[in-house]
C-alpha cells in the first residue's frame, strides 16, 4: 500500500456505516438502459467498479415522469425492480455496498423521452433553457413542464417513498435522492425556479418542506441508516440560477440541521466553485452523519481532503469511469487510463464496459 494513500485505502466506520474504503463511486448518467431496464452490460460495468467501498448507482427515475433523459433506469415498475436484483446481488458477491439513487429530472426533460402519454412536470412552469438530447431527433429545447399542484407534490414526495422501497426490495443497501444539479428536488429550493404559493414555496422552510418530507417519510419507510442525499450548494448546473448568498447559505444551514434530526447516513457534497469553506463548515459542524466530497478529485487531492476535517469519505466520478479498478491502481501508483468522452452516453458495450484493466494494460 502506497504510504500516502493509507487513509483513502483503509475501513471507513462511523454511527454504523461501514464500508471497506474510503472511496465512493460516484452516480454518473450512462443511459445504457434500454427501455428504462436494467440489463447485463449494466450487470457487468457495476460489478467490475465494486473496488469502491460504496457504489451510488446512475440516477433512477422514481416515477415515469422523472424519466428526463433517454435511456436512463427506473424503480418504479416490478420489472424494473426484479431487473435491478441482478445488478445489487453482482454487487455484494464482489464484496461492496450499493446505493441507488433516486433521480427525478423534472423540467430537465423532453417529452420524447418520457413513456407515451407522461407529461414532464415541474416545481413552476418555468421552462429550462438549453438543450435535451432524444434518440427520434437529438438535441431538442427542453420541454415546457406542467406546474404541479399541491397534490401532485404529494404524489412526488409519495412516489421517492415507493422507489425507495422497490430499492430495498431489489437488494440495495440503501438510497440517495439526488437533490443536486438542478433537477427536481433542487427545482424546490431555488426562489428562481420556485415561484410557488402554496406550503412548498416561499420561505426557506417552504422551499425545504418537499425534500424533507420525502427523507423522513423514506427514512421511516427503510430506516434513515439507509438513506443518503446529494446536495450542489452555489451550483447552478441546469439553469439554476443563483440567487443570495446568504439565502443560500441559510437554506443549507436549516437543511442540514433538520436532517442531523432525522439521523440519515450521509449528506454527499458535489463541489462547485463557488462553494465557500465556511459553507461547508457550518454543514460539519451541524451534521454528525457521513459526509461525502465529489467532483474533480484524484487520488492525491482526495487523501489531502480526507485530512482537512470536512470529508469522511471521497467520491470519485470520470476516475471510475474510465478505470474499472481504480482502487488496485492506486494501490499500485499506476497511472490512471483517460476517459473517453464522445462514449460517456452513447448505448451498448464501448466506452462503458471495455475499459482495460491493469492487468490487461500490461499485457
Amino acid at each position: 500500500m502506497d504510504n500516502e494513500m493509507n487513509k483513502l485505502l483503509t475501513e471507513y466506520q462511523k454511527d454504523g456505516f461501514k464500508l471497506k474504503n474510503h472511496l465512493v463511486m460516484a452516480p454518473m448518467t450512462r443511459s445504457r438502459a434500454i427501455g428504462n431496464l436494467p440489463n447485463d452490460i449494466m450487470v457487468q460495468y457495476y460489478t467490475q467498479r465494486a473496488g469502491a467501498g460504496l457504489i451510488v448507482t446512475e440516477g433512477t427515475a422514481p416515477t415515469p415522469e422523472g424519466l428526463g433523459y433517454a435511456r436512463i433506469p427506473g424503480i418504479f415498475s416490478d420489472e424494473q425492480t426484479e431487473a435491478w436484483k441482478k445488478v445489487s446481488a453482482a454487487v455484494h458477491q464482489a464484496g461492496s455496498k450499493i446505493f441507488m439513487q433516486l433521480m427525478h429530472t423534472g423540467r430537465i426533460a423532453h417529452v420524447h423521452n418520457l413513456p407515451p402519454g407522461i407529461r414532464v412536470i415541474g416545481v413552476s412552469d418555468i421552462t429550462a433553457g438549453g438543450q435535451m438530447w432524444t434518440d427520434q431527433e437529438g438535441l431538442l429545447p427542453h420541454s415546457e413542464p406542467e406546474a404541479l399542484t399541491t397534490s401532485g407534490v404529494v404524489d412526488v414526495i409519495d412516489g421517492f417513498v415507493k422507489a425507495a422501497q422497490n430499492a430495498v426490495k431489489a437488494g440495495f443497501d440503501g438510497i440517495e435522492l439526488h437533490n443536486a444539479n438542478g433537477y427536481l428536488l433542487e427545482q424546490f429550493l431555488n426562489p428562481n425556479v420556485n415561484t410557488r404559493t402554496d406550503q412548498y414555496g416561499g420561505s426557506i422552510e417552504n422551499r425545504s418542506r418537499a425534500v424533507l418530507e420525502i427523507v423522513e417519510k423514506t427514512a421511516n419507510a427503510i430506516g434513515k441508516e439507509k438513506v443518503g442525499i446529494r446536495f450542489s450548494p452555489f451550483g447552478t448546473y441546469n439553469d439554476m440560477a443563483a440567487y443570495d448568498r446568504d439565502e443560500v447559505k441559510a437554506t443549507y444551514k436549516y437543511l442540514t440541521e433538520k436532517l442531523d434530526e432525522i439521523g440519515i447516513a450521509y449528506i454527499h457534497l458535489s463541489l462547485s466553485p463557488d462553494v465557500d469553506d465556511a459553507t461547508l463548515q457550518t454543514m460539519r459542524q451541524h451534521f454528525a452523519g457521513t459526509i461525502i466530497l465529489c467532483n474533480g478529485f484524484m487520488p492525491e487531492t482526495a487523501e489531502k481532503a480526507l485530512g482537512e476535517g470536512i470529508a469522511d469519505v471521497i467520491a470519485f466520478g470520470q476516475p471510475f469511469l474510465a478505470n474499472p479498478d481504480l482502487v488496485t491502481r492506486i494501490e499500485a501508483g499506476a497511472p490512471l487510463n483517460t476517459p473517453d468522452y464522445d462514449t460517456f452516453y452513447t448505448p451498448g458495450e464501448t466506452g462503458y464496459i471495455d475499459y482495460p484493466t491493469l492487468i490487461l494494460a500490461d499485457q
